[in-house]
């Protein structure tokens, strides 16, 4: 016969076991190197982009939105131009 068993049915005085909550994952070095690498290439972009919005009137057009994805995606970034 068949017995489908209900949380009743079950010790309750054993309480489960949980992971201690103060205890911090600390990433480890070549993660940490890894996103400050990262880090520092997105600051890098962004001032570049900046500083190319700036030269060309700080107006995000079509045209500029291009020729900034152009570059970032073809390698061809050369920075100040």
């Amino acid at each position: 016969m068949a017995y489908v068993a209900r949380p009743t049915d079950f010790h309750t005085d054993v309480a489960p076991y949980r992971a201690p909550t103060n205890a911090k994952a600390r990433r480890g070095l070549l993660r940490r190197l890894y996103d400050t690498i990262l880090e520092n290439r997105q600051r890098s972009a962004n001032r570049d982009i900046a500083a190319f919005l700036a030269r060309r009137g700080n107006r995000i057009t079509d045209s500029v939105e291009r020729e900034i994805n152009a570059r970032f995606f073809s390698g061809g970034w050369q920075g100040r131009l």
